[in-house]
């Protein structure tokens, strides 16, 4: 897959809208205003500072309209690269009875410790090999998926589960077992869905990541079906989006950071020559 900036630049646009629509909030349609915090909090008021309350009325602000932008950025990306993506998007298809109760018996040896061992640990591709040799009447299935890609180009067709950087172990094994069914459909509906998570925020590594909760259910250094950031990036928006992504979204982060200082918070921005950077 070839290097897309266009894909980069399209996620630059989606950020620059979603935080100048912030802006506009906070600024001009729903500003912090002192004299309303003082008279219906007057305890608070002659306790905390101002300004830790003028912070929380923008966080306030600033997450609604961000929830679920890496879905929306996904698709952004997605599009640019393969023209086709959709966030939510529900496959239908059959799956045999018994490949059904071997995801069902993969999933509890991970959750449960057996009676003769330990728990088990996640082997994927020893995993599926055994759900797809289970056949038995088949059962029409619905998967909803975060997000489903398809190239009218190549025809590939392609589903991710993509999930924060720090998920938790009941939402990853809900992921889990809609790749097994995505994947066990007969005939094939995806070819190919897939574990995401945005980045990593222990390193630029694979083998970096740390969180346990989700190496309850994938071997999250190992397992083919896990990607995980520039792996995830640059397979939906071409070779190179990860970087051109980190740039840009690090260029758009001081310029706004900036505004907010002074616009918002009323101050002159620190240096911020060592501030937090995405990486």
């Amino acid at each position: 897959m070839k290097t897309s900036n266009a894909a980069a630049t399209a996620i630059q646009v989606v950020v620059s809208k979603m935080m100048d629509r912030v802006l506009e909030r906070v600024l001009i349609e729903d500003p912090f205003i002192k004299e309303s915090h003082h008279a219906n909090k007057p305890l608070y008021a002659a306790l905390v500072p101002d300004e830790i309350f003028k912070g929380s009325h923008f966080e306030r602000r600033f997450v609604t309209p961000f929830g679920g932008v890496w879905e929306k950025l996904a698709v952004v990306a997605a599009k640019q690269t393969h023209g086709h993506c959709e966030k939510g998007c529900a496959i239908a298809g059959n799956v045999g009875e018994e490949r059904l109760r071997r995801i069902q018996e993969v999933l509890n040896k991970l959750e449960h410790a057996q009676s003769s061992s330990s728990r088990q640990s996640p082997k994927w591709t020893a995993e599926l090999s055994y759900v797809l040799a289970g056949q038995g009447k088949p059962i029409p299935v619905t998967v909803v998926c975060d997000i489903f890609v398809h190239n009218p180009t190549s025809g590939k067709r392609y589903a991710f589960e993509l999930k924060g950087p720090l998920p938790n172990s009941d939402q990853t094994k809900v992921s889990k077992e809609k790749i097994f069914k995505l994947l066990a459909m007969s005939p094939i509906q995806v070819d190919g869905a897939f574990y995401a998570l945005p980045y990593n925020p222990y390193g630029s590594k694979k083998v970096d990541y740390k969180w346990t909760f989700p190496m309850r259910w994938f071997d999250m250094h190992n397992d083919p079906c896990v990607l995980i950031g520039n792996e995830f990036w640059d397979f939906i928006g071409g070779t190179g989006t990860y970087d051109a992504f980190i740039s840009e979204v690090n260029s758009l982060g001081k310029t706004y950071r900036e505004r907010i200082y002074r616009e918002y918070l009323g101050i002159e921005p620190p240096n911020m020559s060592n501030d937090y950077l995405l990486k």
